[in-house]
């Protein structure tokens, strides 16, 4: 076995020191290592890393090419059509469309352009409608982030809250254990009865039980707002806590028309219904182009080449031939004598030789479709009036929540000054029993009670004072002012 040998002026102690302070070293450092979460910080965080968020943002790209190609469509297209074939057999000659018998390799190309003139306004109207289609959803990113924003200010509150909320739950602990001594002390003297520590260990209990429940809300709470951070969940992170004392003069007297007004220009909920009732009337338009004749403008180059084609000459022979007679004298006519000459006719010569164009328009009238173009108009008229009748709903639904959010702040502001009352009327309750439980003037089931509702009344304000807060600012959220603590 091996031993440690201890240097002279070492002593134990000192080692003893040291290895403290690595350890408080380490922990400082770990501490150090958490992330200081504040308000704005998770927000900010929530609107850089949630999916739903990079999802809608994808959807807008998307988007953005549709309205670009919509843009395109007014341009002339250009398309190019070579061809190379090998033919056997009796088959017609590319080049001068008579049949031969025999193998032919020939090729062929042609080059065409064509661009709408006219169709109802159809280019424009789809371009007019991808405009709405991604506003739509720039709205729905809008709408989205907004919803976000509310729901991790509402997570952030709840997580101070439940800190508080195990802070008070912790206190009480501490309270009912000093009452459980004293109990203990008076029962060892004969002072309590068995039923009185029972009674003291029993509160005791479900005080501890209470931390564990007001902790377990408290991790749920963390947990909810890393998840819309998109954090991982081992991350150590520190909530900030403001001065919620500060706190003091929350506005609780609205007008709920007066709210109404105001939010209804900017409630992104609104304004994504309007936008998409925009998008179907324009959709409508679209549809409507299909009634009207397409003129189409078009123009077209091309030439071919085949190997069956020969080139034909004709060339002097350097004799003479007779041509005819002279009446009377008999005398013969001769002229000079010429054969044809079959040659290969030359790739380029050839494609030269072959080379066309044509320039025309084309119309197209729609006469009977079965019906189609009708069935699509009055689809997209339908279309239209659901999303009349959504964007009225939306308004709708805004002025009855925004009714139902002023009757709540003002409901939460006098709930939280009877809260205040009721806590400090359990305090001074609380006070005087415990002067008379220590002077063996009331028992320790009074006692208890009074600890008891001393602790309900301090978590229900603490719960009151978060709600107050939250929902002022809701209020807030739909006025479009900027929610901060």
């Amino acid at each position: 076995m091996r031993r440690t040998i201890l240097q002279p002026g070492i002593s134990k102690l000192t080692i003893t020191g040291v290895l403290c302070f690595l350890l408080a070293g380490s922990a400082g450092f770990k501490a150090a290592a958490q992330q200081v979460i504040t308000l704005q910080k998770a927000v900010d965080l929530t609107l850089q890393n949630n999916l739903q968020i990079k999802q809608a943002k994808f959807t807008e790209a998307v988007d953005v090419e549709n309205l670009n190609q919509a843009r395109y469509n007014r341009l002339p297209n250009l398309t190019s059509n070579p061809q190379a074939s090998f033919n056997f057999g009796r088959s017609v000659d590319p080049s001068t469309n008579q049949f031969v018998n025999q193998s032919i390799f020939g090729l062929s190309g042609t080059v065409t352009s064509q661009v709408l003139l006219y169709q109802g306004g159809l280019l424009k109207n789809e371009i007019l409608e991808n405009k709405l289609l991604l506003d739509v959803d720039k709205s729905q990113t809008a709408k989205i982030k907004n919803d976000l924003t509310l729901n991790v200010i509402t997570t952030y509150l709840s997580v101070l809250s439940n800190q508080d909320l195990v802070k008070a739950a912790v206190e009480q602990v501490d309270i009912s254990k000093q009452t459980l001594d004293k109990v203990q002390k008076n029962f060892d003297v004969g002072n309590n009865t068995l039923a009185d520590l029972s009674q003291a260990k029993a509160t005791v209990s479900t005080n501890e039980l209470n931390v564990t429940t007001a902790q377990n809300n408290l991790d749920i709470s963390i947990l909810t707002l890393k998840q819309y951070m998109e954090m991982d969940p081992a991350t150590q992170i520190t909530i900030e806590r403001p001065d919620i004392s500060k706190l003091n003069n929350i506005a609780t007297q609205y007008d709920a028309q007066s709210v109404y007004k105001q939010a209804v220009g900017i409630n992104p909920d609104v304004h994504l219904a309007e936008i998409q009732k925009q998008a179907a009337n324009q959709n409508i338009a679209v549809a409507k182009s299909n009634y009207y004749p397409s003129l189409v403008l078009f123009g077209s180059i091309g030439s071919n080449y085949s190997d069956a084609r020969k080139l034909s000459s004709v060339v002097p022979t350097g004799g003479f031939e007779t041509i005819g007679v002279v009446s009377g004298s008999g005398t013969s006519v001769v002229a000079p004598a010429y054969q044809q000459v079959i040659s290969p006719y030359p790739f380029g010569q050839q494609f030269g030789d072959n080379f066309n164009q044509a320039v025309g328009v084309s119309l197209q009238i729609p006469i009977f479709g079965r019906f189609a173009t009708r069935t699509t108009v009055r689809k997209a008229k339908l279309n239209y009036q659901i999303a009349d009748v959504t964007a009225q709903l939306a308004k709708n639904n805004l002025n009855k929540t925004i009714a139902q959010a002023v009757v709540d702040l003002r409901a939460a502001d006098k709930k939280y000054a009877s809260m205040q009352q009721t806590y400090q009327s359990n305090k001074d309750a609380f006070n005087v029993t415990q002067q008379r439980y220590n002077v063996g003037l009331v028992n320790s089931l009074d006692f208890n009670t009074a600890q008891i509702n001393l602790n309900t009344a301090e978590l229900n304000m603490i719960q009151a004072k978060y709600e107050l807060i939250f929902r002022s600012k809701v209020i807030d959220y739909y006025l479009g002012n900027p929610i901060t603590l």
